[in-house]
């Protein structure tokens, strides 16, 4: 509908707090207008320059604070899948096979995934009367009753120290996992940043979560969505990253949601609200963080991040919120020493070779190379970095940073180190490859034993042997050589793409990667060495590749 002056002032002076809530773009344009507490139908409302003259200026402020963030399509109702409906089913004939008062109310990821069109199977259940242990035994009794078996089910015990304030009990029912909590309230003692955990309304739970996109509720008794912050939706309908309380309140009373924050944002493109970014900026916070979180928790969240659709938005956000060195933390008396600024050059690289994969085709990596390859990118500044061991054995910096300051697996470290370390060897063989040229193989020194290799055989063993070394991950190492290929980048580069001339480095990627096919290295590199090893019995490195 068209919205003239006289209808604006009539709703107005109706619903103001709705006048308030809207985003305002530009004159003449449309957008949503709904009054979220009621669910009623959506209209277009159109604003004409001289509606815009009449409306107040907060509303003409919050318009152009928003600018930036894009409008959401967020539906009217949630739409269950038919294994959601039986899930729910079975918990609500709990609720009447032992005549229960207990509210049902899926919490958190799933409300706000299912609003946005998104499927999600990860279906936490919050209950306003008893532990969710005691729900899963009155479930397992009831489904025994009906003669199904429950399965998985387990107790999570809370942990405060680590920001686990929460116990959790889980079970699967058709092949989904579902944890079950209690609604909480927390009270906090002036010399402790520990909560005292005790039952809560939904409302002050739904003030204690994260952020208020995940603050929503679908209330299974009812089939209604609840937005008891009375901006979950509004929040998640035009793009906006907020705590429901202040942000530092929230940050401090579990700091791991810095990280959660920074990874819905960069997941959804959602805009970060000022004061959550000035909030976790702030020592306090930064300090929270590396003493209160466990490691793993952070790692989890960062490889999250790195696995996402944006792992350079998140990388971005937590450069320009100075958390890097926070979240990736080095050993004491790295050699050589890593300059303050360096996370601005790991965060161009990470640029860089997300763009380049993209150019090169996702299909030319797997999931796990694609990961690795960002990792190696995000770190490859570090590369020649080092620390001394209790023994005095030097380790690179980078092997600290997976296994102490993310607590990820040995084989993510020990995979990026090995990338790290070919690089030297893969630049050398890069104008050999491509001009198939064996007499240029004299810029890296390839260790003694591979100085009775023929010379017309030399190109071939060398770059299989280097692939051998880092399997399946070749391509990997590949690609950070052709970022580096011939020489680094600048520090000071703001201009990343003009820079790193992704369009030639793409090509560059390819015709290496074709020479190494054409090679036969990657398919026939064993077969090959042992007809060589039949030939020149004597070659040191031949004999020793082929046992």
């Amino acid at each position: 509908m068209r919205l003239s002056l006289n209808k604006a002032i009539r709703l107005k002076a109706k619903a103001p707090l709705l006048l308030h809530s809207l985003y305002l773009p530009a004159a003449n344009t449309s957008l949503p207008f709904r009054n979220v507490s009621t669910h009623s139908k959506a209209t277009t409302l159109t604003l004409t320059t001289k509606t815009r003259a009449f409306l107040p200026s907060p509303f003409l402020t919050c318009g152009a604070a928003m600018a930036t963030a894009a409008c959401v399509q967020v539906k009217e109702q949630i739409e269950l899948t038919e294994t959601e409906k039986k899930i729910f089913a079975r918990l609500l004939n709990t609720l009447r096979y032992f005549n229960l008062q207990t509210q049902l109310r899926v919490a958190g990821g799933w409300v706000r995934d299912k609003l946005l069109g998104k499927e999600c199977y990860d279906i936490d259940i919050a209950l306003d009367n008893m532990l969710g242990s005691e729900f899963v035994d009155k479930v397992r009794e009831y489904l025994s009753s009906t003669g199904e078996e429950a399965q998985g089910l387990a107790v999570i015990p809370s942990n405060p120290e680590q920001s686990k304030h929460l116990e959790t009990a889980r079970m699967r029912l058709f092949d989904l996992w579902i944890d079950f909590v209690n609604l909480r309230c927390e009270d906090y003692s002036e010399n402790s940043r520990i909560p005292t955990m005790k039952f809560g309304t939904a409302e002050e739970d739904a003030y204690r979560r994260d952020l208020t996109i995940n603050s929503l509720f679908y209330n299974i008794n009812t089939n209604l969505v609840e937005d008891f912050t009375k901006r979950g939706i509004e929040d998640l309908k035009f793009g906006r990253i907020v705590t429901p309380l202040t942000p530092k309140e929230t940050f401090l009373d579990d700091p791991l949601r810095v990280l959660r924050a920074i990874r819905f944002g960069a997941r959804f493109g959602f805009a970060l609200d000022e004061e959550l970014k000035k909030a976790a900026s702030c020592d306090d916070v930064k300090t929270a963080l590396a003493a209160k979180i466990s490691r793993e928790r952070i790692g989890t969240e960062i490889d999250l991040m790195i696995s996402g659709n944006q792992p350079v938005k998140a990388i971005d956000y937590i450069c320009d919120l100075t958390l890097f060195w926070v979240v990736f933390n080095l050993p004491l008396q790295v050699e050589p020493a890593v300059s303050e600024g360096c996370y601005r050059l790991s965060a161009a690289y990470l640029d860089a070779t997300w763009k380049l994969i993209q150019l090169i085709g996702c299909s030319s990596f797997n999931d796990e190379q694609r990961r690795l390859s960002l990792y190696s990118a995000l770190f490859l500044p570090l590369r020649n970095a080092t620390y001394k061991d209790r023994k005095a054995k030097k380790i690179p910096a980078v092997n600290y940073i997976f296994k102490d300051s993310l607590k990820r697996k040995a084989s993510d470290a020990e995979t990026v180190t090995k990338v790290h370390k070919s690089l030297d060897k893969f630049l050398s063989l890069i104008p050999c490859l491509l001009s198939n040229d064996d007499m240029q193989l004299v810029k890296v020194d390839w260790g003694q034993e591979f100085v009775d290799v023929p010379l017309s055989s030399k190109l071939r063993v060398l770059t299989g042997f280097l692939l051998k070394e880092i399997k399946d991950f070749w391509r990997v190492a590949l690609l950070m050589s052709t970022l580096l290929y011939p020489t680094d980048i600048d520090c000071t580069q703001d201009d990343r793409d003009k820079h790193f001339q992704l369009d030639k480095r793409k090509d560059l990627f390819v015709s290496v990667e074709n020479a190494i096919v054409k090679l036969g290295t990657t398919s026939f590199f064993f077969p090959f060495v042992k007809f060589l090893c039949f030939i020149f019995p004597m070659t040191p490195i031949l004999s020793h590749i082929n046992n």
